[in-house]
């Protein structure tokens, strides 16, 4: 009927300590995306598709990491270790759909970018504030659908009262493996999910960026070379902040047997903590425009 989360099992003496920066750093990414999403809506000037997908993304932040974090720190704080089988379902259920739904705003954004550079006359017919309000309906839909499916196969399986997970929070997996039956069915489709949505996604984003750069070498102009680059660079720094830390999870999950256990843990936390915190922060600093807009907004 219910789950008792250990947290960081092996470190519990240490949970304490751990609170601090998981809590400052859920902080920080509560006020950069709230800030962010409220300059983006309040200024009518930031209304293009570019912007569009920032706000999207600090959205999807927002889920991602207060599906996860709280839980954490209710547990470091020893407040509460308790989590009933339908609330295990339920947080399972959204910070999967919003890491997928993140990676498919992503993928979004980086086709924004190569329109944007290598065929600028057509990207105010392709992107109108449509086809942008579809992608985001797509984002949600997608993951979604891709989700939906773990949470009956995680219903069938018996758990046969193993009620201790060494985790601060429910994951698709982690919950998977409390069973005691055969789970080679969820095995398969969260592999199988993974490589068809943050995998396929990765390997699209590297495709654009290919494009992009060969498209940035034929300019001619130094100057329109480095502009091309720069309003490509913070997309780049939050890929490879987003995707790093969750891909390393997931394959120490699967594939590393000889990893310690908390480590495991404090990766699965690192994908849900640190992109939320960090992306505002990128966005802020490599986007003049933004930058501008948040200083006045702050300043007044």
């Amino acid at each position: 009927a219910s789950f008792h989360l250990l947290g960081m099992a092996g470190l519990e003496h240490l949970h304490t300590w751990l609170s601090i920066p998981f809590c400052l750093m859920y902080i920080a990414a509560l006020l950069g995306n709230l800030i962010l999403l409220f300059v983006i809506v309040m200024e009518r000037s930031l209304h293009g598709p570019m912007y569009l997908f920032l706000a999207m993304l600090a959205v999807a932040d927002l889920v991602l990491s207060s599906s996860a974090v709280p839980k954490a720190l209710s547990i470091f704080w020893s407040l509460s270790k308790e989590m009933s089988f339908h609330a295990c379902l339920t947080q399972m259920f959204f910070i999967h759909v919003s890491f997928i739904a993140e990676s498919t705003i992503l993928l979004a954004m980086a086709f924004d970018r190569y329109v944007a550079i290598c065929n600028p006359l057509r990207y105010a017919t392709v992107f109108t504030h449509t086809v942008v309000a579809k992608m985001g309906l797509a984002a949600i839909a997608r993951s979604f659908c891709v989700m939906f499916p773990t949470i009956f196969l995680l219903q069938r399986l018996p758990y046969c009262g193993h009620s201790v997970m060494p985790h601060t929070y429910c994951e698709h997996m982690g919950l998977a493996r409390m069973a005691c039956a055969d789970i080679s069915v969820n095995i398969w489709y969260g592999f199988a999910t993974t490589l068809l949505s943050p995998g396929v996604d990765i390997v699209l984003i590297g495709v654009s960026y290919v494009l992009i750069l060969q498209a940035v070498f034929r300019l001619s102009s130094k100057d329109a070379q480095l502009k091309a680059v720069g309003t490509c660079s913070s997309h780049a720094c939050v890929i490879l902040m987003f995707y790093t830390p969750a891909f390393f999870s997931f394959f120490t999950h699967r594939f590393g047997h000889n990893v310690p256990h908390h480590v495991h843990i404090l990766l699965a936390n690192l994908y849900v903590l640190l992109p939320p915190m960090l992306n505002p922060i990128v966005y802020t600093m490599k986007n003049k425009v933004i930058r501008e807009k948040v200083s006045q907004v702050l300043f007044r």
